[in-house]
């Protein structure tokens, strides 16, 4: 079954990213996460163009965000701007917010409670 909401990853270093997806496939394989982590060439940082090819990539036309620090956050906006997809940018801690989105998604929680749910992980800027 497809869900009709995907996750997307954003960290600066690709195997924080890519291990948090093994984790979160063990509680939500019938979610779409993907990632984007890292820079073009491998190195830590972030990469709006990968980010945002990431983004347009996915058949979802709903996306969650994550990511875990500033150029991150900067990249996502940029890309959020410019893709016809819902996306909402996910201001809570990396790991846990992304692990109660992706669960919460499996059991098919309405938007609304999956927001009231991560409320307390928020991270106050």
């Amino acid at each position: 079954m497809t869900k009709s909401t995907g996750i997307l990853i954003v960290s600066h270093v690709k195997e924080i990213a890519e291990g948090l997806v093994q984790l979160l496939d063990q509680i939500a394989g019938d979610i779409t996460i993907k990632t984007a982590g890292g820079t073009d060439d491998g190195e830590i940082g972030t990469s709006f163009d990968l980010i945002s090819d990431t983004l347009e990539s996915f058949e979802e036309d709903s996306v969650l965000c994550f990511y875990d620090l500033g150029s991150a956050k900067m990249n996502l906006e940029m890309a959020i701007e410019t893709t016809d997809k819902e996306v909402e940018l996910m201001r809570t801690a990396l790991i846990e917010g992304a692990y109660t989105a992706a669960s919460l998604l499996q059991a098919d929680v309405q938007p609304k409670e999956l927001n009231r749910q991560l409320e307390k992980l928020i991270i106050k800027e």
